[in-house]
């Protein structure tokens, strides 16, 4: 493993000699993808991608999440794609957690190192090619954008996330804050993908119970997270997927900071009835 304080899978078999007992749950409310399970037989290859293998970690699924799909990509060097996306009406987040490379975004070539965030509006032209030595390792975030009319789309940007400050919630000391790379008001943004701090010890002091579908990729440290009526233990690694209405909250256990990588539809009205 590197030494991103970042963490990314790399595959791999455990040994035949291990027991098969994990921690992987699939409940009605959430479900549990451990660090664990992320090994090579799971991977998927995708048309148009090359030297590239991927971990689908979210997905469409009737009766349980609706709204996006997440993948940890990993790029050999001299791989990557000149047409990645299938889909004009996808938008994306890339966040690179481990080496490096290039993403040329509406013609702009950026250079991808850990913390990188970058934003790809739908029906935009963008590239992806692994110049170094390394793999390369990056969440893809997809959704098809929901247009409103008389609102403008939103446009594409790159940043690192260690260059924003994060926001402190509030009466928590510095215990509890999130690093946003968008502005909550700004309504042209239909999702909002962000990185949530807790130092140790710090905790969400109530079960949160909203409409808003999570993706939470845990990227450093521990917690004990409350899942519905479960509490689990998860760590650096571990997806967790909440579908609308999962109530949930956690305590982060130390000894350093836990840190999730967090998807959330927004700023739209619910869907009446499914096409």
């Amino acid at each position: 493993m590197s030494n991103s304080s970042y963490y990314a899978p790399h595959g791999g078999l455990p040994s035949q000699k291990e027991l098969l007992t994990g921690r992987a749950v699939f409940r009605e409310a959430y479900a549990l993808v451990p660090k664990g399970v992320m090994r090579d037989i799971v991977t998927s290859l995708l048309p148009f991608w090359d030297k590239t293998r991927c971990w689908i970690i979210a997905r469409p699924l009737s009766g349980f999440a609706e709204t996006f799909a997440q993948y940890i990509m990993e790029v050999a060097p001299g791989g990557g794609s000149t047409n990645p996306e299938p889909d004009a009406s996808a938008e994306a987040v890339l966040f690179c957690v481990e080496g490096t490379f290039t993403l040329t975004l509406a013609g702009k070539d950026h250079h991808m190192v850990e913390g990188s965030y970058a934003f790809v509006p739908a029906a935009t032209n963008w590239q992806v090619t692994n110049t170094g030595a390394t793999h390369a390792r990056f969440h893809w975030i997809r959704k098809s954008y929901e247009a409103v009319t008389g609102i403008a789309a939103p446009e594409a940007f790159v940043v690192n996330e260690k260059d924003i400050k994060p926001h402190v919630m509030p009466d928590t000391n510095g215990a509890w804050s999130t690093t946003r790379f968008v502005d909550p008001s700004d309504l042209r943004h239909d999702m909002h993908v962000t990185i949530v701090n807790f130092e140790p010890g710090g905790v969400i002091p109530f079960l949160e119970t909203h409409v808003m579908e999570h993706g939470l990729y845990v990227l450093e440290g521990k917690a004990v997270y409350r899942l519905n009526d479960d509490w689990v233990e998860v760590e650096a690694g571990d997806f967790m997927w909440l579908r609308a209405f999962c109530p949930q909250a956690c305590y982060a256990g130390g000894p350093g900071r836990f840190r999730y990588l967090l998807y959330k539809d927004v700023n739209r009205h619910p869907k009446l009835a499914f096409k």
